[in-house]
C-alpha cells in the first residue's frame, strides 16, 4: 500500500521554480532574525527540510505567475517548530516578496491564547530587526486586538479567535490555520476561506498536530490531504504534507520517530524528553494514545478518549480449538438492533485462569446493502462473502434468524447465560425461556453498561482477552469513544452518528456476565477446582 510519507522533502529531486519565486522566498526567510536562533547575528535558521516546503510551494509557477499552490496542509507533531516557520511565512506575506497592497494576514485558533501564540512569535521576529520595526506599527497591549501594521501599505497581520461571526467582511491574502484539530465548529474557516475568495493569490496555510475523530472540520481537511498524498485524487493546488506514521510502522520504534519528527536531526524535539513519555505510556492506554497523537502524529480515528490498548488487542490473538471451547462455560450477550442497524451475538468463553475467548455472531440487514457500506465506510458484502457477517433479506433484521443462531450457540456450547436489554427483546427472551434457557435481564443504563465497559476494559488491557482476529468485533470497539463522567461512571458511545458500536455493546454484556459467573463459582462447583482432581 502506497504510504503518506513526504518523500519528496528528502529526495533531492527538483521542484519547479521557473520564476525564481521559490528561491526568493528562502532568502528572505534567512534574512530575518529569531530570538531564540543560535546562528551568527540571530539569523533565522531555516533547516532543509523546512527549506524544501517553503521552495514547494512558492516555486511552482503558472506561465502568467499566479502561485500554484493554494492550500497547504502541514501536520507535523509537537516540537518540530512550525510556529516559527508559520510566523515567518506571514511575514513573507506581510513586507516581503510575497506581500500585497493592502494584504490582511491572519493568524486563527481555536482561542484567543493560541492565536496570540503565533502572533507574539511574529512580532517578536519583527523586535529583532530595526529595518522591520521601522516600517512596522505593532499593537499588542494586554486584552486587545493583536496586530501588525505595515507602513509601507497599510497590509496587517491579525491574531483572530474562533469567533467566525467578527470575521465576515474580511479579504484574507494570507491564513494561518493553527490547530484546527481543537477548534469548535466552523464557522471561522467558513467566513475566512469565503473572504480569501474575494481576492486572487491568497495561501492557505493549515499546520497542526494529528486530532482524533472523524468528524468534524479537521477530520475533513485531514481526509481530503491523506487522500491526495495516497494519490487517490489529484489537485495540484492542495498540498498535503503529512508526517505521519506508516503502515506497519511500531511507535516504540525510534527510527519511525525520526520519520515522524524531522527536526529531530536537528535537535527538536527532545529525544530524551520523547523516551521518558514513551515509557509512561506503555502501561497506559490514555497516555500511549496520547503520545502517539501529539508526538508520533498519528490521527486517532474515533478515540477521543480510547477505552482500550489495541496494542494489547491485537497481540492477543488465539487460534482456539473449537473442541476446547466447548468444554468452557460461556455467556452470551445480545444488542438487538431498533430498526435497520446490526444486531450482534457475542460469546464470551470462560478459561480456568480467567482469560476470555470472545467470539462474535453479527447481522445486517442485506436490503441496499452498497449505500449502508457507504455510509458506514466498511466493506459489508466483502464480510458477508468470508462468512464473517450474516445478511438477513430486507431492510431490518430478522429476529427469528437471531434467535436461531442463539439457540445453535447454546446447543455446541456450555451456555451459562443471555443477556438481554429486554426493551427490544421481550417476546425473544420469553420464547427462550419456556424452552429452559437461562435468560437473563441486562438493561443498558448508564450504571449497568459503565459497568460492564469497565469489565471490557479491564480484560482486554490486562491482556486477559482471547480472539480470533474477526476484524468486525474490531473495528467495533476501536469505534467506541469513552465517556468519562464525575460519578466516576465510563460511557461507550459512538465517535461519529454512522459509526456501529454493536459488537462492543455486546461483548461488555456477555464479559460482564462472565465476570459474574466466575465470581459465583466455588471450589465445590468450578470443575477447574482441584477438589474435582482423582
Amino acid at each position: 500500500m502506497a504510504g503518506t510519507f513526504p518523500a519528496w522533502i528528502y529526495d533531492g529531486s527538483p521542484i519547479d521554480d521557473p520564476l525564481g519565486h521559490g528561491d526568493r522566498a528562502v532568502q528572505f526567510l534567512r534574512r530575518l532574525k529569531h530570538p531564540a536562533s543560535t546562528a551568527p547575528g540571530n539569523l533565522f535558521q531555516l533547516t532543509s527540510w523546512q527549506e524544501r516546503i517553503v521552495r514547494r510551494i512558492y516555486g511552482p509557477r503558472h506561465p502568467d505567475g499566479r502561485r500554484i499552490v493554494k492550500e497547504v496542509f502541514l501536520m507535523i507533531p509537537r516540537g518540530n517548530r512550525k510556529t516559527s516557520l508559520a510566523a515567518a511565512l506571514a511575514l513573507l506575506h506581510l513586507f516581503g516578496p510575497e506581500r500585497m497592497p493592502a494584504g490582511q494576514i491572519i493568524f486563527a485558533a481555536s482561542d484567543r491564547e493560541q492565536a496570540g501564540i503565533g502572533f507574539r512569535e511574529a512580532a517578536e521576529i519583527v523586535r529583532q530587526d530595526r529595518r522591520l520595526e521601522r516600517v512596522t506599527r505593532i499593537y499588542d497591549a494586554h486584552n486587545s486586538a493583536k496586530m501588525i501594521r505595515s507602513t509601507i501599505d497599510g497590509s496587517t497581520l491579525k491574531a483572530v479567535p474562533a469567533d467566525g461571526k467578527g470575521q465576515h467582511g474580511t479579504t484574507p491574502t494570507f491564513i494561518l490555520a493553527d490547530e484546527i484539530h481543537v477548534w469548535r465548529g466552523r464557522e471561522l474557516w467558513e467566513a475566512l476561506r469565503t473572504g480569501m475568495a474575494k481576492r486572487p493569490g491568497g495561501l492557505v496555510v493549515i499546520a497542526t498536530t494529528a486530532g482524533r475523530g472523524r468528524e468534524g472540520l479537521a477530520a475533513e481537511r485531514y481526509d481530503y490531504a491523506r487522500k491526495l498524498a495516497l494519490g487517490d485524487i489529484v489537485n495540484e493546488e492542495y498540498l498535503p504534507i503529512l508526517f505521519e506514521p506508516q503502515e506497519g510502522d511500531d511507535w516504540q520504534d525510534e527510527a519511525m520517530w525520526h520519520r515522524a519528527n524531522p527536526g529531530l536531526s536537528h535537535g527538536f524535539p527532545d529525544i530524551d524528553g520523547l523516551r521518558t513519555l514513551a515509557r509512561e505510556a506503555v502501561d497506559s492506554p490514555s497516555e500511549m494514545y496520547a503520545f502517539r497523537q501529539f508526538h508520533l502524529n498519528e490521527w486517532m480515528g474515533n478515540s477521543h478518549d480510547p477505552l482500550f490498548n489495541f496494542e494489547t488487542y491485537d497481540a492477543r490473538r488465539f487460534d482456539d480449538d473449537e473442541a476446547d471451547l466447548a468444554e468452557l462455560p460461556c455467556w452470551i450477550g445480545v444488542d438487538l438492533s431498533r430498526s435497520g442497524d446490526l444486531t450482534a451475538v457475542v460469546v464470551a468463553f470462560l478459561w480456568p485462569d480467567g482469560q476470555i475467548t470472545l467470539r462474535p455472531k453479527l447481522f445486517v440487514p442485506g436490503e441496499d446493502l452498497k449505500a449502508r457500506s457507504d455510509r458506514d465506510g466498511v466493506p459489508y458484502q466483502a464480510w458477508a462473502d468470508q462468512g464473517l457477517i450474516k445478511l438477513c433479506p430486507g431492510p431490518i433484521i430478522d429476529e427469528e434468524a437471531v434467535e436461531a443462531e442463539i439457540r445453535e450457540i447454546c446447543a455446541a456450547y456450555d451456555v451459562q447465560e443471555i443477556a438481554f436489554d429486554p426493551h427490544l427483546a421481550a417476546r425473544l427472551m420469553q420464547r427462550l425461556y419456556d424452552d429452559g434457557l437461562q435468560v437473563v435481564e441486562f438493561r443498558q443504563t448508564p450504571l449497568n453498561m459503565g459497568a460492564a465497559g469497565a469489565d471490557l476494559e479491564r480484560v482486554v488491557n490486562g491482556r486477559l482477552v482471547r480472539h480470533d482476529g474477526n476484524p468486525i468485533l474490531r473495528h467495533h470497539l476501536s469505534s467506541v469513544v469513552a465517556v468519562r463522567t464525575d460519578s466516576g461512571l465510563t460511557r461507550m458511545v459512538k465517535g461519529r452518528k454512522n459509526d456501529r458500536i454493536d459488537g462492543a455493546i455486546a461483548a461488555a454484556m456477555a464479559v460482564s456476565r462472565a465476570c459474574a459467573g466466575q465470581s459465583n463459582l466455588s471450589a465445590y462447583n468450578d470443575p477447574a477446582s482441584s477438589l474435582f482432581c482423582f
